[in-house]
């Protein structure tokens, strides 16, 4: 996990779950690597997220665009059943082996100034307790632990998951401290 000052622990994807999306995705589609290019060339992903180490991707590295499912994985882990809440989006991430995310970073990962998110909270049941919308502000750290402050105060709420609302991506997961 990343090493940060901030009261929330950035989640990335667990490492079980990344070995077997770089095989097969959450829609079923195996996986179709890449190397990470600024030029489109095959796709302009340089710069963009990657899930499994929560840092952005740099040139020449080996990627892939996935469909994930965070909410279902967490939900076969834990027994919950989030029925129509369970959602399936675009990330990246490593194609081959990752270490995971830098263990000196510090922070919460993509957090641009003006970058708007989705925080939405789910209790146990795995159902949507709370939404809402949020700017990332220039003071990003406090911002984001005032959100996670204010979802966590639902005694109910299990857990938060951040999307970039731009594309729908998942961006990571925050759970009860």
């Amino acid at each position: 996990m990343i090493k940060h000052s901030t009261r929330y622990t950035p989640r990335p994807i667990p490492p079980a779950a990344l070995e077997e999306l770089q095989l097969v995705d959450d829609a079923g589609r195996p996986l179709a690597a890449f190397t990470a290019r600024a030029d489109g060339v095959p796709v302009d992903c340089v710069g963009s997220p990657l899930r499994c180490c929560l840092r952005s991707i740099e040139p020449g590295e080996r990627v892939a665009l996935v469909s994930y499912a965070p909410l279902r994985r967490w939900a076969a882990a834990t027994g919950a059943d989030p029925g129509a809440y369970e959602e399936l989006g675009p990330v990246f991430l490593h194609a081959e082996e990752c270490a995971g995310p830098d263990t000196a970073a510090s922070g919460y990962p993509f957090t641009a100034a003006g970058a708007l998110r989705t925080v939405r909270s789910y209790n146990a049941k795995g159902q949507i307790a709370d939404g809402r919308f949020f700017e990332i502000p220039q003071a990003a750290e406090s911002a984001f632990d005032a959100v996670f402050d204010e979802a966590f105060a639902d005694p109910e709420v299990a857990l938060v998951h951040v999307r970039a609302v731009e594309y729908g991506c998942f961006q990571f997961e925050v759970r009860r401290p």
